[in-house]
C-alpha cells in the first residue's frame, strides 16, 4: 500500500464513519478496486480497517472532550466517591451507565462472531450492497414514524438497549455503525441531532475495543513500512472524521437523513451492477 493510497483510505474512513453510509462498505469497495484485499488473508484488511478507526476515535474524543470528561468525572464521583443511587445521580453519571449498557451487545456479539466478522463472507460485495439498501429503507421508515421530540436527558435504559443492539448490526458490512444507531434513536423518538450525538458517544468503547484488539492481532505481520501507512491513514481519518462530526450535527439540526437514504440505495444498486458486469469481484 502506497502513502497516497493510505491517505485516500484514511480520508474515506473519516468521512464515512460518522455519516450513516457505512465506512466498512466504502473501504471494502475502495480496497477491492485498488487490489488491496487478499482473498487468502481477508482478516488483514479487517485489521487495517479496525486500526484506522482509532483515528476516528480520536476525532470523537477531541470533539466531545468536555462531554466525555464530565461524564467520566461525574460517574466516578456519583458511583465511587459518594455512591449515590442511580435515580439520584447527575445526568452525566447516568450517561456513563447508558454508554456501558449500550456497549454490551456489540461486545458480546463481536467477540462471539470474531472469526466470521474477519472472514471472507463479510468482504463480499453482495452482502455490502444488500446491507446498504436494506438499512437505507429502514432509515427511511424511521424518518416516517419518528417523533423527533426527545433530548439526551430523555434517553432511558430501554432506549439504550435498543440502540445498543442496533449498533451490533453494524458488524455486518454495509450497515454502518452510525447508520444503525441513528436509525434506532430516531425510532425511539429522539431528535435527529440527539440520535447522532448519542451514537457518537456510544461508539467510543466499541471503536476503542475493536481497534486495540485488531492492532494487537495484526502486530505479527505489520512491518515498519506498514506502520507508516497505518499512521498516515489513521491521522487522515482523525482529521476528516472531526470535520464530518461537526458537519453532520449541524446538518441534522435543519435537515432529515433522507439524502443518506437515497445515497445508500444508489450505491447499493451501483455495486450490484458493477459485480454483475464483473467489473468488481464480489
Amino acid at each position: 500500500m502506497s502513502f497516497l493510497e493510505a491517505l485516500f483510505l484514511g480520508i474515506v474512513q473519516g468521512l464515512t464513519e460518522f455519516l450513516p453510509i457505512s465506512s466498512t462498505g466504502h473501504l471494502t469497495i475502495a480496497g477491492k478496486l485498488m487490489g488491496l484485499i487478499s482473498a487468502e488473508n481477508p482478516e488483514r484488511w479487517t485489521s487495517f480497517i479496525a486500526v484506522i478507526q482509532l483515528g476516528t476515535l480520536l476525532a470523537i474524543v477531541v470533539y466531545f472532550w468536555k462531554d466525555l470528561w464530565s461524564i467520566f468525572i461525574t460517574f466516578i464521583k456519583d458511583n465511587i466517591i459518594e455512591r449515590k443511587k442511580y435515580s439520584q445521580q447527575d445526568i452525566n453519571s447516568k450517561m456513563g451507565w447508558l454508554i456501558i449498557l449500550g456497549s454490551i451487545p456489540v461486545a458480546i456479539i463481536g467477540l462471539g462472531f470474531k472469526d466470521v466478522i474477519e472472514g471472507a463472507f463479510t468482504k463480499n460485495l453482495y452482502v455490502i450492497a444488500t446491507s446498504l439498501i436494506v438499512l437505507g429503507i429502514i432509515l427511511a421508515l424511521a424518518e416516517k414514524v419518528g417523533k423527533f421530540k426527545r433530548e439526551m436527558k430523555d434517553i432511558t435504559w430501554k432506549d439504550t438497549l435498543i440502540i445498543g443492539f442496533a449498533q451490533s448490526l453494524a458488524l455486518i458490512p454495509g450497515s454502518s455503525r452510525s447508520g444503525t444507531t441513528i436509525t434506532a434513536g430516531i425510532f425511539v423518538g429522539l431528535k435527529r441531532e440527539t440520535a447522532a450525538r448519542f451514537s457518537f458517544l456510544l461508539s467510543v468503547p466499541a471503536i476503542l475495543g475493536s481497534g486495540l484488539l485488531e492492532f494487537y492481532s495484526s502486530l505479527e505481520y505489520i512491518q515498519v513500512d506498514g506502520l507508516i501507512t497505518l499512521a498516515i491513514a489513521t491521522i487522515a481519518s482523525a482529521i476528516s472524521g472531526y470535520l464530518t462530526i461537526a458537519f453532520l450535527l449541524s446538518f441534522l439540526k435543519k435537515h432529515s437523513t433522507m439524502v443518506f437514504v437515497y445515497y445508500r440505495i444508489v450505491i447499493g444498486v451501483v455495486i450490484f451492477i458493477l459485480v454483475g458486469f464483473n467489473i468488481i469481484i464480489p
